[in-house]
C-alpha cells in the first residue's frame, strides 16, 4: 500500500472508535485502554478509518490483514486489466518466410500476455491481383499461432486491406486429482475363526 497504516503506539489521538477483534462495535473508547486490549489479545491495534472522527481502530492480525489487503489489490489490478487490440502490419502479400515468422513471434508475445491480435496486410498497385496470395499469408500466420490463438473475426477486405483478428486461447485449467481414500480399517473380532481369510481393503483408484 502507498500509505503505511497507523498502528499500535502510531495511534497518536487520545480516543477512538473501536472494533474488537471479533468484528463488534465497542463504541468511543481511549486509545490506551484499546491498546491495552489488544496486546491482552496478542493482536494489533490498526486505524482503519483515520478520516473519521474519532478515527475508527481495529483489533487485528496486521500482518495477516496486510496479506489480505494485498491480495485484494491484485485482484483488483487483474480486473482492471482491458485486453488491448495491437496491429500487426504486413506490407505485402509477398512476404518472406523469414520476414513472416518475425511477425508471427511479435504476435505470439501479444497472445500469450492476453492481447488480441490484428494482422492488417496492405496491397499496393498491381498487388491487388494477388488477393489469393494475401489469404495464404494471413493463414499462415493463424496456422503458426494455432497453439494460443483462435480467430475472433475472420479475414475480410476492406479497401486495399485484407485482415483477420486472433483472440488468446484459453486453456482450460487441469482438474484437481482427487485425494486418495484411506485404507478400510479391519476392527478386530474375538473368537471366531481366527483363521479365516480376510479380503484386503481395496487401495485407492488413480485418477489421471
Amino acid at each position: 500500500m502507498a500509505k503505511e497504516v497507523r498502528r499500535n503506539e502510531r495511534i497518536r489521538v487520545s480516543t477512538i472508535r473501536l472494533i474488537d477483534e471479533s468484528g463488534q462495535q465497542v463504541g468511543i473508547v481511549e486509545t490506551r485502554e484499546a491498546l491495552a486490549r489488544a496486546r491482552a489479545a496478542g493482536l494489533d491495534l490498526v486505524e482503519v478509518a483515520p478520516q473519521a472522527s474519532p478515527p475508527v481502530c481495529r483489533i487485528m492480525d496486521y500482518g495477516k490483514w496486510m496479506y489480505a489487503q494485498k491480495k485484494k489489490q491484485r485482484q483488483a489490478r487483474a480486473r482492471r486489466h482491458e485486453t488491448e487490440l495491437k496491429e500487426i502490419r504486413i506490407r505485402t502479400p509477398k512476404i518472406g518466410p523469414h520476414d513472416l515468422d518475425i511477425k508471427v513471434q511479435r504476435a505470439r508475445g501479444f497472445l500469450q500476455r492476453g492481447d488480441r491480435v490484428q494482422f492488417t496486410l496492405r496491397f499496393r498497385g498491381r498487388e491487388m491481383a494477388h488477393v489469393d496470395l494475401g489469404r495464404n499469408v494471413l493463414m499462415t500466420a493463424h496456422a503458426a499461432l494455432a497453439d494460443v490463438a483462435k480467430i475472433e473475426r475472420d479475414i475480410r477486405m476492406e479497401g486495399r486491406a485484407m485482415s483477420m483478428v486472433l483472440a488468446p486461447l484459453v486453456r482450460p485449467k487441469p482438474a484437481k486429482q482427487a485425494s486418495p481414500a484411506a485404507p478400510a480399517v479391519e476392527t478386530p473380532t474375538t473368537g471366531k475363526a481366527p483363521n479365516q481369510a480376510q479380503t484386503p481393503a481395496a487401495g485407492p483408484g488413480g485418477q489421471e
